[in-house]
């Protein structure tokens, strides 16, 4: 049975998706969720919802997927521990150090891999199954033929976004909030600068759009696939999840009402289809515009919603006339308009003009409460409009009345019992009751029902008192009583035998809900250990090492100092590697006595797997002496075809001693900290680390990685199926509202880099980096100038000769020779 699983960020949200149709619900509490900014839950509050959730047959997913800093590992233990004891049916991790603590801790409690960790090939799920995973959370970059076949060949659960928003970069590879603003989406505090407006600028400043496209060029329209219900569960999904733990109750209620809709019409076919009334639902309670993103095919600007950043509501009409001096609009609709609703007028100049309607108007001048497609009404505003002016209704006060009953407690689906009551002279009183489910509980009173006097029992008594079931779950739906004549009960100790039988009712069936936690572990418990990690001889670290992704590049590095080299993975001059570039890069590391690692592409889709795995298989007797990987998934493709150090770079974001100690184990020997550090954090895990660690000091740092390309989109038709590629023509630059240009790289894969405005440059810093034991510092090259490449290679160089702590006047020229456009990224400052 296919798993509808809906968000809640607030108990009456958590509230909406149960009684709509959710067959389960995530949510996170007041840590470790990466949606920092929801109300969430605190323990007591979790503990309510996940026994209610329980109750009503629906299982509660605990978000625990930030990543975790070292001073909060202890509180981590203490949360998981705590989430199981109250019954958690399995939470969704991001950090590795939080797998390995996990897997320590509550060994049985299911795992399941947040998008957050950029699932996106079958060697990912593989990876992650291999680890204990039951479920795993798939990148929403993947097409339902990608998504058809992981299916097909995982034993874990495949769970996939279907609604909500997007994020236009892969989850978990995204660093644009952090670096600029100190707020990292990674630890569940994103700022959205995606959703800011942009400037798409040429090398010379100019404007290359203009009028073609809105500014909010990173702004995708929000993910739509009901249509797409058929194929999704065709492809052998086993969860549909709905992004929004951050939306309103009144969103989470018709989403979900919607799609239970249409999944059950699929399946069962006597439910009725989801009609246009469903659809328009769908649209008014929140979008900004609608796509199925990467689902059927890249739809390039057609997935963006590049003059709206936030809900359009639904159109409904234009303006027909406008009263300057009453202030009273007219309009021609073509969807339904009520009291209590409001429109945004898109007006041709001067921006947006909101209303709520007040009074509404009809065609002969007369006040009404609604009107209908194809009336004129007016009504008052405040703000000017001009004919033609379209009107959108952002909200509807009817869809959100209709909504708010269907969760209100006072009128939520109940529990059908049916119930027998045994009153028997000389007898305990007896109480059996049943649910819809066949569990059944028999209560019985210590009271001897006895002979009345005056005022025996009757059947309407104990159906008044039996009925009584006020805030629980359940109601009354069937009653017969098996009791002698002229018997005496008296009323409380019908309520207190009813009230124990619903208590005993509550626990079995929590329990018998419970017992299904062991069956979806069961991937878990084959592989409940980590893996343990085989003594191999480790490479001798290189001090200063430059990443680069072309030959001459890589002349130029080893000319001015570098005496490592990482070679490879993405190009960001958009060239592909071949094998025999590979090997003439050893050649010339050989001859020049340096290091050589070879780095690997962050994103690898599963058509690219096999090129990926045809490289390897080309490397020979020329190996690197570290392969440097980004994921999970291409460690575990590399494990048994490269036998290398294996070296986790910076994607796998090591950013506390456990997750050092999972890479250890899992057989990396080295690995790249996390630039989300500081250095009084970087010192702490470089004392701690079980391997060489390196930190990045020089650099432009991608800060998004994205399947959608900006230049393709608008500028390469990329939504006509084959892509001009102007990005190798020219260079380009995205200019926020502060006029800060962010460059536009693409790689050999088409996919988009957004590098950081500012260089990053730890320069005066060099000796306290090698003072706290970092082996090796890396700058970062590729699709760097060669010369300006030099130039920093022998500045660090120069630098790193120093023996002892530098003088002031030595920090001083270090400084005067990095030039202005740099940037300490979190070295002082660290993340939120």
């Amino acid at each position: 049975m296919v798993e509808l699983l809906a968000p809640a960020g607030t108990k009456e949200a958590f509230l909406a998706a149960v009684e709509n149709g959710a067959n389960a619900v995530y949510l996170a509490g007041k840590m470790f969720g990466a949606r920092a900014y929801a109300s969430n839950f605190d323990e007591d509050e979790m503990a309510e919802v996940i026994r209610h959730a329980h109750l009503k047959n629906v299982q509660v997913h605990v978000a625990v997927n930030t990543i975790v800093d070292s001073d909060e590992l202890p509180r981590l233990k203490e949360y998981l521990a705590f989430l199981y004891d109250v019954g958690a049916d399995a939470v969704l991790l991001q950090d590795l150090g939080a797998v390995r603590v996990a897997k320590e801790v509550v060994p049985q409690l299911p795992l399941h891999a947040s998008t957050q960790m950029t699932v996106h090939n079958l060697a990912g799920v593989r990876a992650l199954e291999e680890l204990g995973f039951s479920r795993v959370v798939l990148a929403r970059e993947l097409s339902i033929a990608e998504i058809r076949h992981i299916c097909a060949e995982s034993r874990a659960e495949i769970e996939s976004f279907v609604h909500g928003a997007l994020c236009v970069c892969y989850s978990g590879q995204c660093l644009m909030s952090s670096m600029i603003g100190g707020r990292s989406g990674n630890r569940g505090r994103c700022a959205q600068p995606c959703r800011l407006p942009y400037t798409l600028v040429d090398a010379h400043g100019k404007d290359v759009l203009g009028e073609s496209a809105g500014n909010f060029l990173l702004s995708p329209r929000d993910l739509n696939t009901i249509e797409l219900i058929p194929e999704l569960l065709d492809a052998g999904i086993d969860s549909l999840k709905i992004e929004g733990r951050m939306k309103r109750p009144e969103y989470v209620a018709t989403i979900v009402h919607t799609y239970r809709k249409a999944i059950d019409h699929y399946l069962h076919r006597e439910s009725a289809p989801v009609d246009a009334e469903d659809l328009d639902h769908l649209a008014q309670v929140f979008n900004r515009d609608f796509t199925t993103a990467y689902m059927e095919k890249r739809q390039g600007k057609y997935m963006m919603s590049d003059r709206r950043p936030n809900n359009r509501g639904l159109l409904i009409g234009r303006v027909s006339a406008y009263d300057r001096s009453s202030h009273r609009v007219t309009v021609k609709l073509s969807r339904k308009l009520a009291i209590g609703d409001q429109v945004d007028f898109w007006v041709k100049v001067g921006g947006r003009v909101s209303a709520e309607i007040e009074h509404l108007y009809n065609a002969q001048g007369k006040e009404c409460s609604e009107a209908a497609a194809g009336d004129t009404v007016s009504f008052v505003i405040c703000g000017k409009v001009h004919m033609n002016d379209r009107v959108f209704k952002v909200y509807d006060a009817n869809l959100m009345d209709a909504a708010r009953h269907s969760y209100d407690v006072a009128h939520s689906e109940k529990i059908p019992l049916r119930a027998v009551l045994h009153a028997r002279l000389g007898e305990k009183l007896r109480l059996h009751i049943e649910d819809d489910a066949g569990n059944a509980v028999d209560s019985e009173s210590d009271y001897v029902v006895a002979r009345a006097n005056n005022r025996p029992l009757t059947i309407e008594t104990v159906q008044k008192q039996m009925g009584r079931l006020g805030t629980t779950l359940f109601s009354l739906a069937e009653l017969s009583c098996e009791m002698d004549d002229a018997v005496m009960v008296p009323v409380s100790e019908l309520n207190n035998l009813r009230r124990s039988a619903i208590a005993s009712l509550e626990e079995l069936r929590i329990h018998r809900f419970q017992q299904k936690r062991s069956d979806t572990v069961r991937i878990a418990a084959k592989n409940s250990a980590m893996p343990v990690r085989h003594k191999t001889e480790l490479p001798a670290p290189a001090a200063l090492m430059a990443a680069v992704d072309d030959l001459a590049a890589m002349k130029a590095a080893v000319a001015a100092g570098a005496d490592g080299i990482l070679y490879g993975g993405e190009s960001l001059r958009g060239i592909s590697l071949h094998p025999k570039d590979y090997e003439a890069a050893w050649d010339y590391a050989q001859e020049c006595g340096v290091r050589i690692d070879y780095n690997t592409p962050r994103i690898v889709r599963g058509d690219e797997q096999a090129a990926l795995i045809r490289l390897f298989e080309c490397f020979g007797e020329k190996l690197p002496s570290a392969l440097h990987v980004h994921h999970i998934g291409t460690a575990f493709l590399a494990r048994e075809r490269v036998h290398v150090t294996l070296h986790a770079d910076y994607s796998m974001i090591s950013y506390n001693p456990s997750a050092l100690d999972f890479l250890y184990s899992y057989g990396f020997g080295e690995a790249t900290l996390s630039p989300e550090l500081n250095g009084r954090q970087m010192e702490r895990l470089v004392k701690a680390s079980p391997m060489p660690l390196t930190a990045l000091v020089s650099g432009r740092l991608p800060l998004m990685i994205s399947e959608y390309c900006v230049l393709g989109s608008f500028l390469g038709n990329l939504d006509t199926g084959k892509c001009s590629m102007p990005c190798r023509r020219q260079d380009f630059y995205l200019r926020d509202r502060k006029g800060v240009d962010f460059p536009v790289m693409t790689d050999q894969f088409c996919r988009m880099h957004i590098l950081n405005s500012k260089q990053l440059s730890l320069l005066p810093y060099v000796h306290q980096f090698l003072h706290m034991g970092v082996a090796t510092l890396r700058i970062e090259g590729r699709g760097m100038p060669v010369n300006e490449l030099a130039g920093i290679i022998r500045m660090y160089r120069a630098a790193m000769r120093h023996k002892g702590p530098l003088r002031e006047e030595d920090e001083q020229y270090l400084r005067m020779q990095e030039g202005n456009d740099i940037t300490r990224g979190h070295y002082f400052r660290g993340i939120l």
